[in-house]
């Protein structure tokens, strides 16, 4: 299937004349595995990502957002849902916990059943397919998907289309835009493949960055000695981390044969797929432009988690340090919401489905309460009482980079680390004296009342979200798949 008959596969509504839309618009756009610095908006000096930059202008971009499980599944899950991993059930990458849990509803239903026109294109990586879920239309990536001449499921049919994948991924976005019933609001998720492993840029730019040396993070020969045991034998260092962008390599090749990743080939690209990125956002916000439509549309933009880039020799993510669960957040509303940047408010991934419900009207179900909060009264200057500390939690264990089970809680200042199995043990960090978390201060005696304290945060916030998951500090299995996930 050619380019131009796939595009009439996937957006084939029909263009219905209408009134003006009442309540705003709303575009939701995802990329996988973007770290909060990872454009230069955010201070980036190498990355350029003028388009990112342009929401950023026009927008709030938020300085201090999170994701509260660092994992790509359960991420999206608290997208969809408004609630931390445990409730919604998505809690690993794969198995039955890649299921939602039957009933639960996502912002897209309601949105739908709000008169909303509702799609869903591009990576999804639930093992619940979107059927049912709220979308009038949906085109998605099987799996991880790939980078070039991917599949895709649309409406449940598989196709097999050319090019390159985030390249495909905003025409359709553009295509369904064009063709969606224009006396309806419509919600859109765009979800990107960039920058997902194994950071296959497009050719155009391939060569993008080969004459500079990006230096390495302060921490990348930061020892773990000193950590707790679950940290230490991880499976993340830079050093062991395998190309499998060669052809033909099988994933479980033994370690001893695989092809080291050379850090500045990791680093460029990185990089290079983010170029992409931002590229195809400039493509559907000219499009949002020339349509008229950018001053009624909500805009949010956002990775699913952070990711670390050689900070304690690591790559990947699942840890609650500050490289994997900070995260991008833009978000902009013309008619709605002024411009700027904020330090002040902690922001995490489950509160984009309350501010979306929010400014569609929509009263939030009794279910989500506590899991997440609506930013409308951060842009409207009336937030006195926002949060002051979030949970964290982890659950995938035995896996892929075999990162331990862990929950957590951080405020403005602090951080606490409760690793699970045994042996279990704790971590804390003063985020104002050490923000590069290099010694934790849970067994200093001049911490020992702020540890208390959020010991105590923490149970509190699994009461009130109901998390009843198991606690009891049994020994970690084996892990015996010790691969990229």
């Amino acid at each position: 299937m050619d380019r131009r008959t796939a595009l009439k596969t996937v957006a084939g509504f029909p263009a219905i004349l209408g009134a003006q839309n009442r309540k705003p618009n709303v575009l939701f756009i995802m990329t996988d595995d973007q770290r909060w610095d990872a454009m230069s908006c955010a201070g980036n000096k190498i990355l350029k990502t003028p388009n990112m930059d342009r929401l950023a202008a026009g927008g709030v971009r938020f300085a201090d957002a999170f994701a509260t499980n660092p994992l790509c599944s359960p991420s999206r899950g608290t997208i969809l849902t408004g609630l931390h991993t445990h409730a919604h059930g998505v809690t690993t990458n794969g198995g039955k916990s890649h299921l939602l849990k039957p009933g639960v509803v996502t912002y897209p239903q309601l949105l739908q059943k709000a008169g909303y026109h509702s799609s869903m294109l591009g990576k999804w990586h639930i093992a619940t397919m979107p059927t049912g879920l709220g979308f009038d239309h949906w085109c998605i990536l099987p799996g991880q998907g790939l980078y070039h001449n991917p599949q895709m499921i649309a409406n449940g049919g598989r196709i097999q289309l050319r090019g390159y994948v985030d390249d495909l991924i905003a025409d359709q976005a553009i295509e369904t835009l064009k063709s969606r019933p224009k006396n309806k609001p419509f919600s859109m998720i765009c979800n990107f493949k960039a920058p997902h492993r194994a950071w296959e840029p497009a050719e155009r730019h391939a060569k993008e960055y080969e004459d500079i040396v990006i230096p390495e993070p302060p921490t990348f020969n930061t020892s773990l000695e000193g950590r707790p045991k679950g940290i230490r034998d991880t499976d993340m260092q830079v050093a062991d981390m395998p190309d499998f962008r060669r052809r033909g390599v099988p994933a479980a090749l033994p370690k001893e044969l695989r092809k080291p990743l050379n850090y500045q080939q990791f680093m460029k690209n990185y990089y290079r797929v983010l170029l992409g990125v931002d590229e195809n956002l400039g493509r559907i916000l000219d499009f949002l432009d020339q349509q008229r439509l950018a001053e009624d549309t909500l805009i949010i933009y956002t990775g699913d988690n952070g990711f670390f880039l050689g900070e304690y020799g690591m790559f990947d993510k699942r840890l609650m340090y500050e490289p994997s669960i900070r995260i991008p957040m833009l978000v902009r509303y013309p008619n709605g919401i002024k411009p700027g940047v904020d330090r002040d408010h902690m922001v995490i991934n489950n509160d984009v489905a309350h501010t979306i419900l929010d400014y569609c009207g929509i009263q939030r179900p009794a279910h989500m309460e506590h899991h997440g909060e609506s930013w409308r009264p951060v842009f409207e200057g009336r937030a006195s009482g926002w949060r002051a500390s979030w949970m964290y939690e982890y659950f995938e264990y035995p896996g892929p980079h075999c990162a331990p089970i862990a929950r957590g809680v951080r405020t403005k200042t602090h951080k606490l680390i409760h690793y699970i199995q045994q042996p279990q043990a704790h971590e804390m960090f003063d985020l104002v004296k050490d923000p590069e978390e290099r010694r934790s201060v849970y067994d200093d005696p001049a911490y020992k009342a702020q540890a208390a304290a959020l010991s105590r945060d923490l149970e509190q916030w699994r009461t009130v979200t109901k998390d009843d998951r198991s606690q009891d500090g049994t020994p970690a299995p084996p892990c015996g798949n010790r691969m990229p996930g």
